[in-house]
């Protein structure tokens, strides 16, 4: 007989002989079917019954070989090399299956790790895109804030602008009062000399009359005996206050003073004194240097010579303050001193007390002496062309009593007046001012 030989494969039908004859075939042959099992696939192989086979017949393998006769036996062996083959076969498929499942996970895996460095490009770009958006802003915030000071810078330099030409307007008013100044200046001087040879020349007529013999007299009169300061005089005898001639230390030169024979034992030599407005003090540093003004009246006595005197020994300093409204105050320094001028006539204050104010009023330590014409003060303005006068000044301090005298009713809120901060403020000018020295062991 001619035996046809089918076999199915879970995972696939294969025919051992033509395809074409399949259906015939399954109807010509028995229900008998052998089943191999193998791992994930089975086998099943459909065979025709023996009854029904025809002896005589014989049948063309297209699998085995071709016009070859065949018995049941070589069926069996050639069935069985079939599915030696199809052993060879499915484990060749199962090796190219397990490859395929690994690479199918390296395939799933670098799917993977490519998502997740995908989203890890995502979200930097993200971040890249805040941060480019954030510097956006941060920009746009530096233009605006730049536009901004840009604005401020012009407007504070028009300002300036416009101070600079203020400033310039002022100094020409300055430059031009200064020259009315000087003029009214030389004017007075020579006023007051006329007034204090004419009251000098009244008072020794009315002195010689009233005690032709008497010794003061002879000595205001003659003026032939001169003393070193007013204590000398006194200890001489002279306790009479008036004006005394005091000779310059360790010269001839001779200088007319005003001694206080009365206030606290007398012996005191004036060395300024303020009461009426009479005479100017904004004056140059040489005038200061050689004293200026009457004696008898408003005057500065020079600090030369009380350079000279205060360093030949100790003396003291005393301030008298008068008000508008009838008070006296007074500041008593127990050492005080006068440096050369080669030091700036800077002056030295020790041991403070008195009704003036529990606090020195002159700047301590002690100031370099200022005048319109040489400024030493330790302000960058000009303190002494500010506050008019020469005086002590620090950063144009808490004193200044040789500035610009001011009347009854007008002297409040002047700073530029005669002043003593810590008895009557910054603001207060004064009505009198006198400061007297005597050797601390009279």
């Amino acid at each position: 007989m001619q035996l046809t030989a089918y076999f199915f494969w879970g995972c696939g039908v294969f025919l051992a002989s033509g395809y074409n004859s399949f259906s015939k075939s399954m109807e010509a042959v028995g229900k008998k079917q052998y089943q191999v099992q193998h791992g994930a696939c089975s086998y099943t192989f459909l065979l025709p019954e023996t009854e029904n086979c025809r002896p005589a017949a014989s049948f063309v393998s297209n699998a085995v070989q071709r016009d070859a006769p065949l018995d049941y036996d070589d069926s069996v062996q050639r069935l069985q090399l079939l599915e030696n083959i199809m052993e060879n076969n499915t484990q060749w498929l199962m090796k190219v299956l397990n490859q395929t499942t690994r690479l199918e996970l390296q395939l799933l895996e670098h799917s993977l790790s490519t998502n997740k460095l995908e989203r890890q490009i995502s979200d930097q770009t993200n971040e890249i895109t805040k941060l480019q958006e954030k510097n956006s802003f941060l920009e746009k915030r530096v233009l605006e804030m730049e536009d901004k000071h840009t604005l401020q810078l012009k407007s504070i330099k028009d300002e300036k602008d416009q101070l600079q030409v203020l400033v310039a307007r002022q100094n020409s008013i300055i430059e031009e009062l200064e020259k009315q100044l000087v003029t009214a200046t030389v004017n007075n001087s020579v006023l007051q000399k006329q007034q204090h040879d004419l009251m000098e020349t009244v008072h020794n007529l009315l002195t010689m009359i009233s005690t032709p013999n008497s010794k003061n007299n002879f000595i205001a009169k003659e003026e032939q005996i001169s003393f070193k300061d007013c204590a000398e005089a006194f200890k001489s005898g002279l306790t009479t206050s008036g004006i005394y001639t005091l000779t310059v230390p360790n010269t001839v030169q001779e200088k007319k003073a005003y001694c206080d024979m009365e206030t606290g034992g007398g012996g005191w030599t004036v060395i300024q004194r303020r009461e009426d407005g009479s005479v100017d003090f904004h004056r140059t540093w040489r005038e200061y240097k050689m004293g200026f003004g009457d004696p008898a009246g408003e005057y500065w006595l020079g600090n030369e010579f009380v350079s000279q005197l205060t360093n030949q020994k100790r003396y003291i300093l005393k301030i008298q303050l008068k008000d508008w409204e009838g008070n006296e105050a007074y500041s008593l320094y127990d050492h005080f001193s006068l440096a050369s001028e080669e030091l700036k006539y800077r002056i030295y204050l020790k041991g403070l007390t008195g009704t003036a104010g529990k606090i020195s009023s002159i700047s301590q330590p002690g100031n370099d002496f200022s005048t319109k014409d040489a400024d030493n003060d330790k302000c960058i303005c000009k303190c002494s062309q500010m506050l008019t006068g020469g005086w002590w000044f620090d950063a144009c301090g808490p004193s200044n009593l040789n500035g610009m005298y001011y009347p009854l009713r007008q002297n409040n809120n002047k700073f530029n007046g005669i002043k003593w901060y810590y008895w009557k403020g910054s603001g207060y000018s004064l009505k009198a001012t006198t400061m007297m020295i005597r050797p601390a062991d009279f």
